[in-house]
């Protein structure tokens, strides 16, 4: 028997999609390739020594300007706090590191981890995926996995694929660097638009961090990250590691860890403008953030968009491309 709704992508928009169908009293699904959910909200965790540290090496904050999302925020209580880096407008994180919120987020939900989509295609009932070796039928599909990815998926003959390949998103190159507790700490969080590292954080001020380190994330910014974007971890590691010493007045060699990470779809640099698109009589959905904005909110605006849709159908929704349009 084919299953309900099922989303493919756990991370902000797959997730606050299933949260709201949830409550809807839909049973979703959401298949997610990677071991952890999440996507960019994550926090890569390091022991040195005796000290083991956390990292928030994608997303580095939230803001939340709809009401809607706020309140979705406060749902998940002391997973979520206010980090005073001294920003006019409210930047929440996850405690104690940004990978907590989606792990809250999560609660309850049916969520498969290491299920990598490789396929999908239309059938009577709906839809067909090859999940590793197995095939699951669906009645609905949802796709919140990055713009390339989404494109990738459905295939260059499907009717969204063109709208899809039109969004533009850009990578981003980021480091996390770990320092003596002494080590200076000049500001908690800096950005620049005009130097290579176009973002910097201490990301041992946010709330909840535990160790006595003094630890950094910075991101390089998409110039910097498309020019040294096929180099290794350990070479673009090598490159960034100075310059963050140099911004906040610190030998690169008293540094205990230095570790980088390729995002290759990390902004959305010409969103699609919409909250998302629809095909094939509301059975297939595909958001994420890359419909809105490069932002979290924006993630979790297509995801609940999308969800809404599915609740209440609506016929004259102006992004819905019918079966019959492919032609």
């Amino acid at each position: 028997m084919p299953a309900e709704i099922t989303i493919i992508g756990a991370g902000m928009a797959g997730l606050a999609c299933a949260r709201r169908l949830v409550s809807a009293g839909y049973t979703p699904l959401v298949l997610e390739k990677g071991r952890g959910i999440g996507g960019r909200m994550a926090t890569r965790r390091v022991t040195l020594a005796a000290d083991e540290i956390g990292l928030d090496h994608g997303a580095q904050y939230l803001t939340a300007r709809d009401p809607r999302f706020a309140a979705a925020l406060q749902e998940l209580g002391p997973a979520c706090a206010r980090w005073e880096d001294g920003a006019v407008v409210p930047r929440l994180v996850g405690v104690p590191g940004m990978s907590s919120l989606p792990r809250a987020m999560a609660a309850g939900l049916d969520v498969q981890p290491d299920s990598q989509v490789a396929a999908v295609r239309a059938v009577p009932c709906g839809w067909q995926l090859d999940v590793g070796l197995a095939r699951i039928e669906t009645r609905r599909l949802v796709i919140t996995v990055p713009a390339p990815q989404a494109a990738a998926l459905l295939g260059v003959d499907h009717a969204l694929h063109r709208r899809i390949a039109k969004v533009v998103m850009a990578p981003c190159l980021t480091l996390m660097a770990a320092l003596p507790k002494g080590a200076p700490r000049p500001f908690l969080s800096r950005s620049s638009d005009d130097h290579p590292l176009a973002w910097i954080a201490q990301d041992s001020s946010k709330p909840g961090r535990a160790g006595t380190l003094s630890t950094w994330v910075a991101q390089a910014s998409a110039e910097w990250s498309e020019q040294h974007l096929e180099e290794t971890p350990d070479e673009i590691a090598a490159r960034m590691l100075p310059m963050l010493a140099e911004v906040i007045g610190v030998a690169p060699q008293l540094a205990s860890y230095a570790a980088a990470h390729r995002w290759r779809s990390a902004r959305t640099a010409a969103p699609l403008g919409e909250p998302f698109l629809s095909y094939n009589d509301h059975t297939l959905h595909v958001g994420g953030d890359w419909c809105l904005g490069a932002s979290v909110e924006a993630a979790w605006s297509s995801g609940t968009a999308i969800a809404d849709a599915i609740i209440e159908p609506r016929a004259d929704v102006p992004h819905v491309i019918q079966r019959a349009s492919r032609a």
